[in-house]
């Protein structure tokens, strides 16, 4: 859950910010900012001057506000689920859940539904019996989620992560 947290505060902020701008910028173009005269310049004199006889830094503003673009572009991106296979099965992951309950801290696990079978993600501790994992896997849930989901002759993936 902390995932859509951090998602959720980090486009809130950045939404903050450039709402703030939007405003400033549509006020600063309609001379409705109080107390500036609407010729003043947004930059103080030193600064304007040092940026027109040098305009390497605005090169580097450019190419770092670029850079930032395409970060912000690829967060985006794999918080809408790009780059993902299928759709997530609720009814798999459940049973995926049941099967494993005896396995302790297990931490994700996650079945979805692809056009060429089925995905399934466990992330266990490295203290669990991965064997046990493993053969549990094999021989019995991951037939059972089959069965349920589509049928047994569905090809499927596995992955299973230990977390140090």
């Amino acid at each position: 859950m902390r995932q859509y947290a951090g998602n959720r505060i980090g486009l809130a902020i950045v939404g903050a910010t450039l709402l703030g701008l939007g405003a400033y910028a549509w006020l600063r173009g309609q001379d409705r900012l109080f107390g500036l005269p609407p010729h003043t310049k947004v930059l103080p004199a030193q600064v304007h001057k040092t940026l027109a006889e040098e305009p390497w830094p605005l090169w580097m503003l450019a190419l770092a506000l670029l850079l930032l673009a395409l970060v912000a572009l690829r967060w985006l991106l794999l918080a809408l689920g790009w780059g993902r296979r299928g759709a997530h099965n609720g009814t798999g992951t459940a049973m995926l859940f049941v099967g494993l309950k005896g396995v302790e801290g297990l931490g994700r696990a996650g079945v979805r539904v692809a056009a060429d079978g089925l995905r399934v993600n466990v992330t266990c501790p490295s203290a669990a019996d991965v064997g046990a994992v493993v053969s549990k896997l094999d021989q019995d849930i991951v037939g059972r989620i089959r069965r349920e989901i589509r049928d047994d002759e569905t090809p499927s993936v596995v992955r299973l992560h230990v977390r140090r």
